[in-house]
């Protein structure tokens, strides 16, 4: 299962995939959610709902409902996770992380079968709060692959549909 930033989601519309010029996109992702291939974490799903017009994209139909994860984290996952950008981290760097350690946790929950999806890239020279998830997730031993490589496991296609006979 990928577990996507919702920077993917961001870079997708922005640069790749807008919304309303390939749908295609958007509604592989829904599938993909449907089928337990692609999902994301509530506190992902949260921070993603307020930017528009991704967030007007998920309150349609079921988009939300089938990318989001049930299940509540560990919270000793987090704080491995937030000690692992740093262990003495004050409230303001805490803030700046936002909630990528979530989204690092779900999938150390479970490392055999989950992948962080970023389009974040190495900077290892990146201290405390500044660090990028794939530096964090390679301390850590999680998984992680950027957005290019899920779509190429995945097999998206714009014509995704056709091969399903829809």
């Amino acid at each position: 299962m990928h577990l996507i930033d919702a920077n993917v989601l961001i870079t997708a519309h922005n640069l790749y995939y807008p919304i309303n010029r390939v749908p295609e996109f958007w509604s592989w992702l829904v599938h993909m959610g449907q089928k337990n291939r692609i999902k994301m974490p509530i506190e992902i799903l949260e921070e993603i709902a307020e930017k528009s017009p991704i967030g007007q994209w998920l309150k349609e139909g079921d988009n939300a409902a089938s990318l989001r994860l049930d299940e509540e984290v560990d919270p000793h996952l987090v704080q491995k996770v937030i000690d692992a950008y740093a262990p003495d981290l004050n409230d303001a760097e805490i803030i700046e992380i936002g909630r990528d350690p979530f989204l690092i946790a779900y999938v150390m929950a479970d490392t055999s079968t989950r992948k962080v999806v970023t389009v974040e890239v190495s900077k290892p020279s990146k201290k405390r709060a500044n660090r990028h998830i794939p530096d964090v997730c390679k301390d850590l031993k999680v998984p992680c692959c950027d957005s290019f490589q899920m779509l190429s496991t995945l097999n998206f296609s714009t014509a995704w549909q056709s091969s399903l006979g829809e």
